[in-house]
């Protein structure tokens, strides 16, 4: 019973971080399953409280490490062959809810529109979206965005 109760605070916990994103919001495809989306695409797939626990995420910079964990797999239905993994710790195991708080994040910035990626702030230790080499080999006054006076 505690570990139903530490599972599905994690998946509260989780769920509250995504959906602090912008544009975030939940959808749920099919039964069993409240996943996390931003413009209607999935970032991160959860299971429902109740059930046992499972996450899936779009890990493009991390996916080769993290299926080096025991308890992950590549996502079926053929998503792992575009980076997405799936998690599913052991009964009796804790739940590394920072860690898949760090795979939310990388899913999220995979998934989300270059718009709302601009509105991100980076918390300390967070690293932001790094900015396109060819704008900074632009001189300020050729780039698209600055004023002309």
């Amino acid at each position: 019973m505690a570990r139903k109760a530490a599972s599905d605070a994690a998946l509260k916990e989780l769920r509250a971080f995504g959906l602090a994103y912008p544009g975030a919001h939940t959808k749920s495809p099919w039964p069993g399953h409240l996943d996390l989306a931003v413009k209607d695409k999935t970032f991160a797939y959860l299971t429902l409280e109740g059930e046992p626990f499972s996450i899936g995420c779009k890990l493009p910079q991390s996916c080769s490490v993290a299926l080096m964990l025991p308890f992950t797999k590549p996502t079926e239905y053929g998503l792992g062959k575009s980076g997405w993994v799936t998690a599913t710790p052991p009964p009796g195991g804790a739940i590394p809810v920072e860690m898949f708080k760090a795979w939310i994040d990388e899913s999220y910035r995979a998934q989300a529109p270059k718009t709302l990626l601009k509105q991100l702030r980076s918390a300390p230790g967070e690293v932001a979206p790094a900015p396109k080499r060819a704008a900074l080999n632009k001189p300020a006054a050729n780039r698209p965005s600055a004023k002309r006076r």
